[in-house]
């Protein structure tokens, strides 16, 4: 009896003590991963939107050109900065941070594609007040795309940066991604698991391996940005991270494709994985949009060749 009672004091013991050492590297974790302070500066406004704040930047003047930054914990609006200045030559440029994302709040919530067909359609109402051309970049062309079927008076031109393949799109929650889901949204664990995923070695790794064509020529500042972004609000961005695990942000567009009457311009990276597919499959849905690859390029083409994608973009627009 007595030799049950000690295991399960030693057992008790063991347990407070990993749980305190977990808690103490998460914190830990969120307090430097935030020190250099990269992501706020002077030219930045806030969207008091139902689900929380907003983050965005405007500047330039002309027609209204909304800028949204691939969906992902570590994104952010700094994704643009290779290009908006020079864009905002000829138009109003917005580049905003979407909920869960850079400066805006991450509410501890489920999101999900009809979350942020709700977002830039309230944005755009509310805070550009008139129709906008809008860039996306990787996931968010799927909800911008969305958003003109659920209201045709917001959005004009739509030009998509290797938007994501839509038999990804297709995919809906299983079994196997709700548990991946319900574990990341653990409190110690889940937030320690997390913090590995978007350590400063995974997002270096990321932009060498899956986001740049030359990975000798990775932008440094950016990677530490993104390491920064991950980590604001005490790594809340894990609901975020584990509502794409668990599939929920997904939503299949091909019907709605071939319903907008929007124009609609595709640009790819010549080495990103699977792109001529996914712009013939693109097409074969609307055979009005165009495409075209950027060589020597992968996931970021307006970082890696601004000027042309500046030149396309003058085109187009």
């Amino acid at each position: 009896m007595k030799k049950g009672k000690h295991k399960l004091l030693t057992i008790s013991i063991l347990i407070t003590l990993t749980s305190a050492a977990i808690f103490i590297i998460n914190k830990l974790i969120a307090a430097s991963a935030v020190m250099k302070n990269l992501l706020h500066s002077r030219e930045e406004n806030y969207y008091n939107w139902r689900f929380g704040k907003i983050h965005y930047t405007k500047q330039g003047s002309g027609s209204p050109l909304l800028l949204i930054h691939d969906l992902n914990p570590y994104g952010n609006l700094h994704e643009w900065k290779a290009v908006a200045e020079e864009l905002a030559k000829k138009h109003t440029v917005y580049c905003i941070d979407l909920l869960g994302c850079g400066c805006s709040d991450r509410p501890k919530i489920t999101y999900t594609n009809f979350l942020y067909v709700q977002l830039i359609t309230d944005f755009i109402k509310t805070v550009i007040k008139e129709k906008t051309d809008v860039i996306t970049s990787g996931l968010s062309g799927s909800f911008t795309v969305m958003a003109c079927r659920n209201d045709d008076a917001i959005i004009n031109k739509i030009m998509m940066v290797n938007p994501t393949d839509l038999a990804v799109l297709n995919q809906i929650p299983t079994k196997q991604s709700k548990i991946a889901k319900f574990l990341l949204e653990l409190p110690l664990v889940g937030t320690l698991v997390y913090n590995v995923i978007v350590s400063k070695g995974n997002v270096d790794l990321l932009f060498t391996e899956q986001l740049v064509y030359n990975p000798f020529h990775v932008d440094t500042e950016l990677v530490d940005t993104c390491y920064e972004a991950a980590h604001l609000e005490k790594g809340n961005g894990k609901y975020l991270l584990s509502s794409i695990a668990g599939k929920y942000i997904y939503c299949s567009i091909a019907a709605t494709l071939k319903e907008i009457n929007n124009s609609i311009y595709i640009i790819g990276g010549q080495a990103e994985k699977g792109i001529q597919e996914t712009v013939a499959l693109y097409t074969s849905m609307n055979s009005s949009i165009e495409s075209e690859i950027f060589s020597h390029t992968k996931h970021l083409p307006h970082l890696e060749a601004p000027r042309q994608f500046l030149a396309t973009a003058d085109i187009f627009f």
